[in-house]
């Protein structure tokens, strides 16, 4: 099956972006947790390595009809999919007052009297946690924990405060609401309107080492050539085919380096994405899928941020609309059946849960969709997609930590029958994937810590006949679930299988050749890991769009090394002569030779966990600091550790302004994500549910280190930053440590927890049960409690600076989160020592940021100019 892991992930940012593929067809590498969700759409299987998202962007096949419905799946356990708000207790809108009083005093002259918005605070209002009988806008219950929980929840309920309760409005109408975002928004560009030279001139650097007219590498499907191509000036990816020559399997581009001049011969472009866009604030395509006869494209978008698609038709012939309802919304997902006729969407629930899979026949307008599937269980999410050979048609329904998978033969020209590969089990996960009449299968069945690979003929109900897959050598199991090495997932071809996981902290790509004419399906032989010269690095699967290949398209980087697609022969795996490099990213002006990468680990404070840290810096920033030159270094650490998700050691472009004003830039691979394994993870030792503070503790930790053990920089010096969950992490970071950091970075950041997590009523809340816990319920509430940012704030400390920003339509972290956190923290702190707190609202996007590949880059240039302000580095 074409997805994600079993981590629920999307896994899969990394700094992660429905944006992120437009954005990532301009930019190398852009901020991992987001290339991570992404790589859910490469074909035929995605690795959750940032590599893998590179490539799908790479090769003009992030939004294929495989799978692309993970990307909603993935993401809503990868990138935070909740939004926040009180819960149980009634909520009164207050007048807002912009009445200021004295706070943190710019150094420039113009904005010496700039004080912060005064936000009304109501001691009244507050949320209920525990059992509370409480009815929605259809008449139901509202529920308080999962049908399927045993735990005793809170009777009477707990009373919790909520003085900023007030800023929740779902409507995102009410216009008392609206003043003070704008106010709030007005305050942050005043107080930065001194940096707009440094702003101009980070943006200028980043755009100056992207090759703005660029093409993707091209990928076979069928009798095309698909890949992708941005154009100077433009904001959005273009998408083109050539024709490919019967047994063509190579290709050669001859191109001139202009806009005009096609990539292949007689290119076609069947979606130019700026079009779509023009006199659009946000356009996101989830889905662009070409018809199996190539005459039709479907694809789904969004023009308001808030993750609800369309789905529209388009005759590749005349260019026409053949199909599109106004009427008819959808997740995002657009699969084609068999012929040109079918096409298979998802549904969403009111929560914006994805719950529904239909079979729509758009030759017949008369008739009815049908509906395939659905699933009740508000704990699970649905998706679905194609095998790569296009037998089947996958529809999984899964939480965090149990799944369950149904399929249809598409090859079945009689009734069709939905077949279950065999039925939930709690705490089971398993994934599928289809290769010459068995199912390849991932899965924790038996409580393995990380995921075996086992495998049986095709067959409903199978899950007694699985068997391991064991190495003909030596009859050793090839993945056998131990803390060792972590399969992530396995992509099926006509004579191999490849494997995507980690061993060591480092993402792996395994090939395998089974025993297809012996007597023994089970049996490997040949199994055979990818190696490469840098010791740390980031590999995964690329555009692989053909079933019957002989080849395999892997993609390579690191954080000093951009991202190239290397094309490796099955047969010879292990040659490493035989690669074939088809793309090397240009990055202009760079030279690698000026830049350095390590990989070390750091103690935690528990005394027995070494937590893995990347750490990359130009060479002239360590000779100063080795030499005495220089006693320190202004130092970002960044972090994210939720959901299993790995920060890989990816390169980035737009890191490249901060390491060049002699920045070193850190990543700790805190617990809570997977770069360890499933065990980095889970309960016991990982950092979820009751052990959630790991995260913090570690990257706590790390801060430490780099000031006290490593001494490579000073508390006035050292930057953090946190996105989505990973702004949980950095909430609850300067909460526990505030003097450690001078400055914080909280983009859509999940810091209202107990508040959210207490109401069903807030969009995908009841799925996050399976993550977090539910504070309802006495087991987790006072555990919860200890680390929910907005509810842990000192009171009379020194905090750092802070910039918090989020999106008016943001559906998985909402943006009264930010909003409530940053007049929290103004409330509690010490205001005549702590830095400034700013709140940056978009008031067009959602949790993805900007679509538009420019405006990405103008917003993260503005975060960087006040990172680099306040550190002291705003010199231009």
């Amino acid at each position: 099956m074409t997805k994600k892991s079993k981590k629920q992930l999307l896994i899969q940012y990394l700094h992660l972006l429905q944006s992120m593929a437009l954005i990532a067809a301009m930019i190398p590498a852009t901020r991992s947790s987001f290339r991570n969700v992404a790589s859910s759409f490469v074909i035929p299987l995605p690795s959750r390595s940032a590599a893998a998202f590179a490539t799908a962007a790479e090769t003009g096949t992030l939004f294929s009809n495989q799978h692309t419905s993970q990307f909603k799946k993935l993401s809503s356990t990868f990138v935070r999919s909740m939004s926040s708000g009180g819960g149980g207790g009634e909520q009164k809108v207050c007048e807002e007052t912009t009445t200021s009083r004295v706070a943190y005093k710019p150094k420039t002259s113009d904005v010496l009297s700039l004080t912060p918005p005064k936000v009304h605070r109501d001691e009244a209002l507050h949320f209920l946690a525990g059992k509370v009988e409480a009815y929605g806008k259809d008449g139901k219950l509202i529920p308080r924990q999962s049908d399927s929980s045993t735990l005793e929840m809170m009777d009477p309920p707990i009373k919790v405060s909520d003085p900023y309760g007030w800023m929740r409005d779902e409507t995102r109408e009410d216009q008392r609401v609206l003043n003070h975002l704008k106010t709030e928004n007005d305050y942050t560009n005043k107080m930065t309107s001194h940096l707009s030279p440094l702003r101009d001139s980070i943006y200028d650097e980043m755009l100056s080492s992207i090759q703005e007219t660029d093409y993707t590498t091209p990928a076979p499907r069928g009798l095309y050539w698909y890949y992708s191509r941005t154009v100077e000036g433009k904001s959005y990816p273009i998408y083109c085919r050539a024709p490919k020559a019967k047994d063509e399997d190579s290709f050669r581009v001859d191109w001139d380096g202009t806009a005009d001049s096609p990539i292949l011969p007689n290119e076609e472009v069947y979606l130019d994405v700026n079009e779509l866009a023009k006199d659009k604030s946000y356009c996101s395509v989830a889905s662009a899928a070409v018809s199996p006869n190539t005459e039709l494209l479907a694809y789904a978008v969004d023009f308001s941020g808030d993750e609800t698609y369309q789905i529209y038709v388009k005759s590749l012939t005349t260019g026409d609309i053949v199909y599109h309802d106004e009427k008819l919304d959808c997740s995002g997902s657009v699969n084609w059946g068999a012929d040109d006729a079918t096409l298979f969407y998802q549904k969403m629930d009111e929560a914006h849960r994805p719950y529904q899979v239909y079979r729509k026949d758009i030759s017949e307008k008369e008739i009815e969709d049908e509906l395939l599937f659905e699933e009740t269980d508000e704990l699970f999410w649905v998706g679905s997609g194609k095998t790569l050979d296009k037998r089947y048609l996958m529809i999984e329904s899964g939480s965090k930590e149990t799944s369950e998978i149904h399929y249809i033969d598409l090859e079945d020209k009689g009734e069709t029958k939905l077949l279950c590969v065999a039925k939930r089990r709690q705490n089971v996960l398993y994934d599928v994937s289809h290769r010459n009449g068995h199912w390849l299968i991932t899965t924790n069945v038996g409580g393995t810590p990380n995921m075996r690979l086992m495998t049986c003929p095709v067959s409903p109900d199978c899950e007694e006949n699985w068997m391991d897959v064991t190495t003909a050598s030596n009859g050793k199991q090839a993945f056998d679930g131990g803390l060792d090495r972590a399969l992530d997932g396995i992509a099926s071809f006509q004579t191999h299988a490849v494997a995507s996981g980690r061993e060591d902290g480092i993402p792996r790509v395994w090939v395998l050749q089974f025993d297809d004419d012996g007597a023994k399906q089970d049996s490997l032989l040949e199994f055979s890991q990818l190696t490469f010269d840098e010791t740390a690095y980031d590999v995964g699967l690329g555009g692989n769009m053909e079933y019957d290949t002989d080849h395999v398209v892997v993609s390579y980087n690191s954080l000093v090394t951009p991202v190239s697609s290397l094309r490796i022969p099955l047969s010879e795996s292990s040659n490493i002569e035989k690669r074939v490099v088809l793309k090397e990213k240009f990055v202009p002006g760079y030279d690698k030779l000026q830049y350095v990468s390590e990989r070390i680990t750091v103690p935690s404070r528990d005394g027995k966990t070494q937590v893995p840290v990347s750490i990359v810096y130009r060479k002239d920033t360590m000779e100063k600091l080795k030499s005495g030159e220089i006693d320190s270094a202004p130092t970002h650490l960044y972090g994210y550790g939720s959901y299993g998700a790995c920060m890989e050691a990816s390169f980035s472009v737009t890191r490249l302004p901060l390491l060049d004003r002699g920045m070193i830039y850190v990543i700790a691979h805190v617990r809570g994500g997977g770069e360890m394994g499933r065990q980095w993870y889970e309960e016991p030792n990982g950092a979820k549910y009751l052990c959630k503070q790991n995260t913090f503790h570690d990257f706590v930790d790390v801060a430490k280190y780099l000031i006290n053990d490593r001494k490579i920089t000073t508390p006035s010096q050292l930057s953090c930053e946190g996105r989505s969950a990973g702004g949980l992490l950095v909430g609850a970071s300067i909460n526990q440590a505030p003097e450690l950091f001078k400055m914080a970075l909280l983009g859509v950041p999940f810091v209202d927890v107990v508040p959210t997590m207490v109401d069903a009523t807030i969009p995908l809340t009841i799925v996050e049960w399976s993550e977090w816990g539910n504070p309802n319920e006495s087991k987790y509430f006072d555990y919860m409690m200890e680390y929910s940012p907005i509810n842990n704030v000192q009171k009379g400390k020194k905090y750092p600076a802070c910039l918090l920003t989020g999106g008016l339509n943001d559906p998985r972290v909402q943006y009264w989160e930010p909003a409530k956190f940053a007049a929290e923290i103004r409330h509690q702190h010490d205001e005549d020592k702590s830095g400034p707190v700013c709140l940056k609202i978009d008031m067009a996007a959602g949790h993805f940021s900007a679509s538009d590949r420019y405006k990405y880059l103008k917003e993260l240039s503005f975060d960087y100019a006040f990172l680099l302000d306040q550190l002291g580095l705003a010199k231009e």
